[in-house]
């Protein structure tokens, strides 16, 4: 059986916390923007240490398992 658990956790994350595809955070002119598709150093900096949380929360902590076959 395969754990496709880490695959589909850090995908969905990936997607999400992509910096100005949804939101980012700081902002260029606020702290928070929506759907601007411009990016900061910064930004990309603070979108990695808040995916880096969440992905270490949800694998080992929580411990997310999702088999097939």
């Amino acid at each position: 059986m395969a754990d496709w658990g880490p695959v589909v956790i850090a995908l969905v994350l990936f997607v999400l916390l992509s910096p100005g595809l949804l939101c980012q955070i700081p902002g260029r002119g606020r702290m928070v923007e929506f759907a601007n598709l411009q990016t900061s150093g910064i930004s990309i900096l603070v979108h990695t240490i808040i995916y880096f949380g969440l992905i270490t929360i949800f694998l080992i902590a929580i411990g997310v398992h999702i088999y097939t076959g």
